[in-house]
């Protein structure tokens, strides 16, 4: 922690209630003598006197020990574009559907500023993939993701060979392929059948999007590879989505590689609240209120 300490609060601002929650943590962080920093852009609907106004830059997280996020997993994958190049940790506060990434539910939220306040957290990293679009070996494209990248058709059905570490794997005639992180497999590429993987396995998934092959499934494969896709020359084109938030266009014969990235997102996890440091299984049942009626545990002698 830094001596002067600092945290960065946004709000999805097109939410009431994230906006009153905001103005909730604001104050009690500047009751606590924390020196609070908001977002230019989102200083006149959250109208909270004493905070620092920033605007959207390194600056704005210049320093800071943490960045509360209030919303849902949207609202924190814009947050991690601006504090993943600083390392500074993201605290999410849910106030939206599955809300996967989010670290505390809103009925937490004071419980959760008092974890902060009292310096009750610890941070994990979580594996990014840093993406590159070519042509004829101009870089159309060169962006990252947290949860996955995804190579999507534009029109009809999109011709690709995918391949892994230098060695084609397969052509499908399909939707798209995902390439995810065990952080996204509970996004999108869960949407696609994928499986579900734990946050600390270190994995990269790709993930065929309604394909038309026999070979399709879902793959698992070494943090260490090398996943590429290369749009075939006679398809109408495609469009490459990081995060589902950056978006270029691929024109036909481009070619996407992905690979892990150096540069993680920090993400803090609370101590005492009932929820927060339960395994991750407690929070997949949670999230996707999944039956477990009938369980009785382990026979204990």
């Amino acid at each position: 922690m830094t001596a002067k300490r600092t945290v960065l609060v946004t709000a999805h601002t097109g939410r009431g209630a994230a906006v009153d929650s905001a103005r909730m943590v604001i104050g009690r962080l500047l009751k606590a003598g924390l020196t609070v920093r908001v977002l230019r852009a989102e200083a006149e609907e959250i109208a909270c006197a004493g905070v620092d106004v920033v605007s959207t830059g390194s600056a704005a997280v210049e320093d800071a020990e943490m960045m509360i996020v209030l919303g849902g997993d949207g609202s924190l994958l814009r947050a991690a574009e601006l504090a993943r190049p600083a390392g500074v940790p993201l605290l999410g506060v849910n106030l939206g559907h599955v809300g996967f990434l989010a670290e505390a539910e809103v009925e937490d939220l004071s419980d959760a500023v008092d974890c902060v306040v009292d310096g009750r957290y610890d941070v994990e990293e979580r594996m990014t993939i840093e993406v590159t679009a070519r042509l004829n070996g101009q870089v159309l494209a060169d962006s990252w993701a947290l949860n996955e990248a995804t190579v999507e058709k534009r029109e009809r059905m999109l011709e690709v060979v995918a391949e892994i570490d230098g060695r084609p794997l397969s052509r499908w005639g399909c939707d798209g392929v995902i390439c995810a992180t065990p952080t996204g497999s509970t996004a999108y590429a869960f949407s696609a059948g994928g499986p579900v993987v734990w946050p600390e396995v270190e994995a990269l998934l790709l993930v065929p999007i309604s394909a038309h092959a026999l070979f399709s499934r879902p793959l698992v494969v070494s943090p260490r590879s090398r996943l590429a896709m290369e749009v075939q020359p006679h398809t109408a084109g495609a469009v490459l989505w990081c995060d589902g938030r950056r978006r270029f266009d691929l024109p036909a014969g481009a070619r996407v590689e992905v690979r892990r990235a150096e540069l993680p997102v920090r993400l803090a996890r609370l101590h005492g609240l009932e929820d927060t440091g339960a395994p991750f299984t407690d929070r997949l049942v949670a999230k996707f209120n999944l039956p477990v009626q009938g369980w009785h545990g382990r026979v204990r002698s």
